[in-house]
């Protein structure tokens, strides 16, 4: 892999001494937040993962080049750059192939973390089954990852824009375990609450790391899914961001606004009809999640 891949020199450090590395997607950074609160945000969720006993790796790709473990500068970099390519298993190809500038989705973030023996990785949200599924066909690749790659995935649950109902089913067929930290309701991403019930609480991150490593030592291939709901202080009310949602929804149909455009295109209807708040919680919700990864990942065996 060393052929397409630099590991920053902390993390092989801390990753050859044996101590606790979380990966971080880049998507985020490149497309997910305006400027400058994507660097801001990438930086204080670094330190919060140093400041819970573990090493971050921000995942991203530059002039063809996996990067396990960005540096502030690089963070920079892809967070001011012009056409940094949306990455996910499809595009991983093309992207190094003709040495391009990427941001990793989760699905492409799980990848590279598995390619670099990353065990956990945080992130906002996974994306799953879209509104309307029946009709688009419109399935994150993020789903399929999960059901293949060895890898834990902390969030704070399924992208409240999508319909997760269907991702929770899509998952429980993929024999991916669905966790949930410390709520006996699966959180909705800005919302505490979905109105679905989990199937699986744990309250503590040494038990979670436990169900990880169980899992992997019976030989059982895919990921896990942890999801910590949003503090409650930072929370949006589920019935409020339905309304939202269904407004932004109407206008992506009526523009006609398709794969991959519909997720920041949504988030950004979201974030102006909340006046910004949305854009706060998520902030919030993944330094959560951020604290959560780092804790399970120092008590992983």
């Amino acid at each position: 892999m060393e052929k397409y891949m630099d590991i920053n020199p902390e993390v092989r450090s801390a990753m050859e001494e044996g101590r606790p590395v979380v990966a971080l997607e880049s998507t985020i950074i490149a497309h997910g937040m305006p400027y400058p609160k994507n660097v801001e945000t990438a930086l204080a969720v670094n330190e919060m993962i140093r400041n819970n006993g573990a090493v971050p790796a921000t995942i991203g790709i530059i002039n063809g080049r996996m990067k396990v473990g960005l540096s502030a500068e690089e963070i920079e970099y892809l967070a001011t750059a012009k056409n940094v390519w949306k990455v996910s298993r499809r595009d991983l190809p093309y992207v190094l192939s003709n040495r391009l500038d990427g941001a990793t989705t989760v699905a492409g973030t799980m990848i590279v973390s598995h390619m670099a023996g990353i065990r956990v990785f945080v992130t906002g949200g996974i994306g799953g089954v879209h509104r309307g599924a029946g009709e688009s066909f419109d399935i994150s690749a993020d789903l399929e990852e999960l059901k293949t790659t060895d890898v834990a995935v902390v969030c704070a649950g399924v992208k409240s824009i999508l319909d997760i109902g269907a991702t929770l089913e899509y998952l429980e067929t993929a024999g991916v375990p669905v966790i949930t930290f410390g709520s006996d309701d699966f959180p909705a991403f800005y919302s505490r609450k979905s109105g679905f019930r989990t199937d699986c609480r744990i309250d503590s991150p040494k038990e979670i790391a436990e169900l990880i490593s169980l899992k992997y030592s019976l030989g059982l291939r895919g990921g896990v899914l942890v999801g910590c709901p949003i503090p409650e202080e930072d929370e949006i009310p589920f019935e409020e961001m339905e309304r939202v949602i269904e407004a932004a929804l109407q206008k992506c149909k009526a523009l006609k606004i398709t794969g991959k455009r519909i997720t920041p295109f949504l988030l950004d209807e979201v974030k102006a009809m909340t006046s910004g708040s949305s854009l706060e919680a998520n902030i919030k919700l993944v330094l959560n999640n951020a604290a959560l990864g780092a804790k399970i990942a120092a008590s992983l065996k």
